[in-house]
């Protein structure tokens, strides 16, 4: 009788542990329900640091905001931008980064190298996914391309081939001995794209005679300092000289010496040539990245920095009127002519 009491006890207690975990599973059932439709309903605020207004830092933004639309995240649904322009001002895009990790956003886009920096240093937590930027491994935002942060990744517009088919083009199309750099020395993309076009103007016999310049007020000034001293005048992506090329393009319109510029938009402003690919492309891979960051597929960590996809050497036909560059026909073996207004 002990041993049936004993028995018909197990058998209630067990009875009861399955009814608790049946009642403990139904009761996490709705919890689990409300969170999925928490995440569903969530609307993601994302803050959009840029450096300055010019061309190709704005095509690359509008380029990110379209991936992401394409992606599922629609402005004014179920994600928030919050804009913010440095208006090329270091001390700005610090303060703007400080911000946006005291707001706990839910990622950074940060387009251009200023603009990563600082929010590399505001914040170790939230996601961020950088842009327009030139040398990712030397301005300390990525251990490698391979081997992005714990919480930063995003795409680079060096490609390694681009400087490269222009200054050559420079040299050996255009037949310049001399070439004039204008750049911002308080840029690092621009200190490493001096450096490069410094190495490869000596590897096709040619010398570079730097102009530096601190502010855009002073783009045109810099311009100027280069009359009479060089064959031909070079602009990287510096945020801050593309941001006044008009200054540039006016003065190498009325003394007659060919500009040549380190992407696409530039040019079609009223450079002759430049080696490059579209900003808007460039950020729409960008927005891909973060996309898949928000939805939680992937971490920064495991997202490998990107190239552009794409390079294409093109010359402003109109631009080589005014700057007194004769076109060759051959051009159209190795380039493609803007066809642009």
């Amino acid at each position: 009788m002990k041993k049936s009491l004993k028995a018909f006890s197990l058998v209630l207690a067990a009875g009861l542990l399955v009814l608790s975990g049946c009642g403990k599973e139904a009761a996490n059932e709705p919890a689990k329900e409300s969170a999925a439709n928490n995440e569903e309903n969530k609307t993601y605020k994302v803050g959009i640091t840029q450096f300055v207004e010019h061309p190709s830092l704005d095509a690359a933004t509008e380029g990110f905001k379209k991936a992401m639309e394409e992606a599922g995240f629609k402005e004014g649904e179920n994600v928030e931008y919050d804009f913010q322009n440095a208006q090329a001002d270091m001390n700005n895009t610090q303060t703007i980064a400080n911000n946006f990790a005291g707001d706990k956003v839910d990622l950074i886009f940060a387009n251009a190298t200023p603009s990563a920096v600082s929010a590399l240093n505001a914040t170790k937590e939230i996601p961020i996914v950088f842009t327009s930027v030139t040398d990712p491994i030397g301005a300390g935002l990525v251990e490698a391309l391979d081997k992005p942060g714990d919480n930063i990744t995003g795409t680079t517009d060096n490609h390694p081939d681009g400087t490269e088919k222009t200054i050559k083009f420079i040299v050996e199309e255009a037949g310049a001995k001399t070439i004039g750099i204008i750049y911002n020395a308080g840029e690092q993309n621009s200190e490493v794209q001096v450096a490069q076009v410094k190495e490869l103007a000596a590897k096709f016999g040619a010398t570079v005679v730097e102009a530096s310049i601190s502010t855009s007020a002073e783009v045109k000034q810099g311009a100027e300092s280069l009359v009479g001293r060089v064959d031909a005048i070079y602009v990287p992506t510096d945020n801050t000289v593309v941001s006044a090329l008009e200054s540039v393009i006016a003065v190498a319109n009325n003394e007659k010496i060919p500009l040549f510029v380190g992407e696409l938009d530039s040019m079609a402003r009223g450079a002759i040539a430049a080696s490059g690919f579209d900003y808007f492309d460039l950020g729409f891979q960008t927005g891909k990245m973060a996309a898949d960051i928000l939805k939680g597929n992937k971490k920064p960590s495991e997202i490998s920095v990107e190239l552009p996809s794409s390079l294409t050497l093109m010359i402003n036909k109109k631009a080589a009127e005014a700057q007194g560059l004769e076109v060759k026909q051959e051009w159209e073996k190795i380039a493609e002519f803007y066809e642009g207004e």
